[in-house]
């Protein structure tokens, strides 16, 4: 098999990308939430930087050929119209963003192909890092020769934080000013209906599902949890500044659930199911009086769900939806949620 070598003009910490860092948990210069990445100007291109696992690109001409291991990714690009420098794919069938089809498959976003990759004569591979495995394979695709940055905006708190990451695709592909507009339109429409959220009415929310005896709840650093404080909710972990979900027992969460107004984010496509799935869930009055959602509305039968692209680029969209829910508004209006009957 002949292989492709990126032509990009890019640069690896070669001379004239001046170096940036960011303590921990700082926002570098140029961002306005995200900690995870920076992009400098400078005289022989567009420096990105990403702090954990830490990479640093000198992007002197934009990138056309990506390839991607997660589906965010596809939202991004979609987001800033780059979906023309798409070509390779993991997962082809969890992608909800119309695709041409005709990009490469690398199979499992856990274990992509290195010779589809390598035939795709990539500019980069958008990778993601859950955790030491994602890191080992990475060392196995780039000794291989094929160019990576993981792209983590799951790592940061805040919705707009994440959808900040918007910039670093931007910045790849030579379309940063669109990215730029995108993320402050965001961000205008965010702030502007947390106003709103703030001057509702106060009601309580749950979130999560019963799984074997343990209840798992976002944390206050969790995303879900920016959420429903924006929305002006009332929940009792808004506090806690655990990294994971908190895993509650069926005594705590009847304990701090029990009487919340609504429950966001349950596991099943009907009230029926989700008392199938476990007798428990029906001991809820946010069930009981049928005010129970999921994230399933835009979905399609392999499994994409367009909670996972466009509402990470959009979380003003997200956010609506739980104002929305908060205050019984009409199905109609949901953007990503479904409510349960």
């Amino acid at each position: 098999m002949r292989r492709f070598l990126p032509i990009v003009g890019l640069l690896l910490c070669f001379a004239g990308c001046v170096k940036q860092s960011a303590e921990q948990g700082s926002v570098p210069a140029g961002n306005k939430y995200a900690t995870g990445f920076s992009i400098t100007e400078t005289d022989t291109g567009m420096v990105v930087e990403v702090f954990q696992p830490y990479k640093r690109l000198c992007v002197r001409e934009p990138m056309r050929r990506l390839g991607t291991m997660s589906t965010v990714q596809v939202g991004f690009l979609y987001a800033i119209d780059a979906l023309d420098c798409l070509v390779a794919v993991c997962n082809p069938e969890l992608i909800y963003t119309p695709v041409s089809g005709d990009e490469i498959d690398l199979g499992d976003s856990m274990k992509p192909s290195a010779e589809r990759a390598l035939q795709a004569g990539l500019d980069m591979l958008l990778a993601v890092n859950y955790g030491q495995y994602d890191n080992l394979e990475a060392v196995r695709l780039e000794k291989l020769g094929i160019p990576l940055i993981y792209i983590n905006e799951w790592q940061e708190g805040s919705p707009l934080a994440r959808a900040e990451w918007i910039r670093v695709l931007g910045a790849l592909t030579g379309r940063l000013p669109q990215a730029d507009s995108v993320f402050h339109e965001v961000e205008a429409k965010y702030i502007r209906l947390t106003k709103e959220g703030g001057l509702s009415a106060r009601r309580s929310i749950m979130s999560g599902n019963n799984f074997r005896g343990t209840w798992y709840v976002p944390s206050g650093k969790n995303y879900l949890a920016y959420l429903f404080k924006d929305a002006g909710a009332e929940y009792p972990f808004y506090d806690d500044e655990r990294e994971t979900s908190i895993p509650l027992t069926i005594e705590e969460t009847l304990r701090y659930f029990h009487d919340a107004d609504v429950w966001v984010g349950a596991g099943g496509n009907s009230l029926a199911e989700l008392a199938e799935m476990d007798e428990k869930h029906t001991w809820f009055k946010a069930y009981q009086e049928g005010r129970v959602y999921n994230w399933r509305k835009q979905t399609k039968a392999g499994g994409a769900n367009n909670f996972w692209e466009r509402g990470v680029v959009h979380p003003e969209e997200m956010l609506e939806d739980v104002i929305h829910m908060l205050n019984n508004a009409p199905d109609s209006l949901l953007h990503f949620a479904s409510h349960l009957e």
